[in-house]
Formats: structure tokens, sequence, C-alpha cells
């Protein structure tokens, strides 16, 4: 269950808003990267404080895509240096992180970097950032206390019925953990195909792609990131000049292809940059072009790794 008191957290005054709700004030939309951001990041910490929390997880968290919607232009390592290491190493679903990092995350989402996740402490405390500096902090306990020093800080404190931003938990997702029979059945199709295309969305738009074989599949599956989507798809095609040839006339793919050094690369194209594509790729070893459209997508298994008691906690 969502905790039952949620506050939107903003600067724009209430007395600035229309019979619709819609704000009609003047203050920006974008973070002033200074004394009202820090001022968000107070108000959160005293929500936090009045709900006894001191550690929450990550969760759903993403990077920004090919296509990034945010006011402010993505930066490079999504806002998430100083905070992870480069590979995102610690940044997934279901980590555990101290109060400092996660108000660092609050920043990075604040400033529109490229990262974006939930922030939760079971069903005592969650933290979401919307569009445009709205915060909902949701807690299991009224947090007067909290409330007053948002106020003090500037800020106004709006109770909700609920956040926006929750999970919603009845949406369809992967319901299948990548246990051993599944592990099994990729073992089997190894068998019959020799090789494969694993995909590993360890964040959300972030993937790593793996060749699989049935004499590393032991080794790809112990390096895999906690919570990860696996996605097994037919093997990359060694004659790349067809797959270029058979490109859709229209749309956009995900070209997946092997380089002259072994490494695996992707890139999201659309018709109109086939040409520059085909330079990119000149000289792989070997090549594939993915859809784009789930209705169009047909792998050969799809299942998210569980957690180590086995069950599957991702929400894919």
């Amino acid at each position: 269950m969502p905790p039952s008191f949620v506050h939107r957290i903003t600067k724009y005054d209430p007395a600035d808003r229309d019979e619709h709700g819609h704000y009609i004030g003047t203050e920006d939309t974008v973070s002033d990267h200074g004394p009202v951001e820090a001022a968000y990041l107070a108000a959160i910490a005293a929500f936090a404080e009045a709900s006894g929390v001191e550690r929450v997880e990550i969760r759903d968290p993403e990077v920004a895509g090919f296509v990034h919607f945010g006011l402010e232009p993505p930066v490079e390592g999504y806002g998430l240096g100083g905070i992870f290491p480069s590979d995102l190493t610690g940044y997934h679903d279901g980590a555990e992180v101290s109060l400092p990092v996660a108000l660092e995350l609050v920043r990075a989402m604040l400033r529109d970097h490229g990262a974006w996740c939930r922030l939760e402490a079971g069903d005592v405390f969650t933290v979401h950032v919307g569009w445009d500096q709205y915060v909902y902090v949701g807690s299991d306990r009224p947090c007067a206390d909290a409330v007053a020093r948002t106020r003090e800080l500037g800020l106004f404190p709006e109770a909700m019925t609920a956040s926006p931003y929750a999970a919603q938990c009845d949406e369809p997702g992967v319901t299948e953990a990548a246990d051993e029979d599944f592990w099994e059945r990729v073992r089997t199709t190894l068998n019959s195909r020799r090789t494969a295309l694993l995909e590993e969305s360890y964040v959300r738009n972030a993937t790593r792609w793996h060749r699989l074989t049935t004499k590393n599949l032991d080794t790809v599956r112990a390096g895999l990131g906690p919570r990860a989507l696996l996605t097994v798809w037919p093997d990359l095609d060694s004659d790349v000049g067809a797959v270029l040839a058979a490109l859709p006339e229209e749309g956009s793919v995900e070209f997946v292809w092997e380089a002259q050094d072994g490494t695996i690369r992707h890139a999201v194209v659309d018709d109109t940059e086939y040409q520059e594509l085909a330079a990119l790729v000149s000289g792989a070893r070997a090549a594939c072009a993915l859809p784009m459209y789930l209705d169009e997508c047909h792998p050969l298994h799809c299942a998210a790794l569980p957690d180590s008691d086995g069950v599957l906690r991702a929400r894919w």
C-alpha cells in the first residue's frame, strides 16, 4: 500500500493558480541550481526525518533515451557522476542508498540531467520528482512539523490524495522470472541455434548486449546486473549488407552490430539516417535490426532477474 499522507511540494504559490489549478504566476519551471533547489532538498529531508527514514530504495530507475523530454539538456553521465561510477554500478532497481545520496538523486532529477527514479522506503516513505519542479512526498504519518518547515523554507506543501507518479502495479509487465527453468530454455535454444543475442536492460534506456553460446552462457549470466530485464533474440546476421538493405522504408529501428573489436553496439535510427548508419557500421562483423514497437517484437525469450530469494520484484 502507498503511504497514506501525500504532499505536493512546489515553489508555486497556490494563489497564482487559475480555476483549473494551472499555475499562471511568474516562477520559472526549471531549477535555479541555487537556494530554491536547496529548499526542496531541505524539505524532503524534513519529511524523511519526520518519517523516521534514513535510507531508501531506488525503484524503477531510468536514464534519458534517444528522446529526451526535459526542459534542460541531459548531461554526460545523466547527472549521476560523483554519485555512482560511470558504468552505473549501484544504480539499479532495489538498490538501497542513504538519505544524502537520495537527495543528490533528487537534485539531478530537479535539474533534468537525464536520470529519474522513484525513491521508496516500503510503505513508510516515498519521493517522486515530476515535471516542472513538482515533487511529491508520501509518508505513513502526517508530518506536521515537516509541513511547517517546508513553509518556512518558502515552498508550498499541499495535501494530495496520491502521487500521480506512484507505480501502477496493475499495469501489465514482465511477470516471468529468469529462474533456472528460464536458463534451461535458453540453453536448449543455444543447443539448436548455436548462438543467440541477449539484450540486458539493467536500467530503463540503458542496455548491454551479449552474443550467447553454450560455452559463455554461465559467464555472461554471472555478470548480469541486479533485476535486469533479459530479452533473447535470434543472433546477429553476418551479412551486414543484407540487413541494411532490408531496413524499412519508413519508421525507426534499433540497429545492433558487432564491431571489428568484438564489442556490440546499437543505435536507434530512422529512414532519414540510413546513409550515415551504413558509414557508421562499415566493417561490422554482423548486425540485426530490431523493431521499436512492442506489437512487432517477437523475442525468443523474455524474463527479469529475481532477487537472491527467488522473488521477482523488478517492475518492468
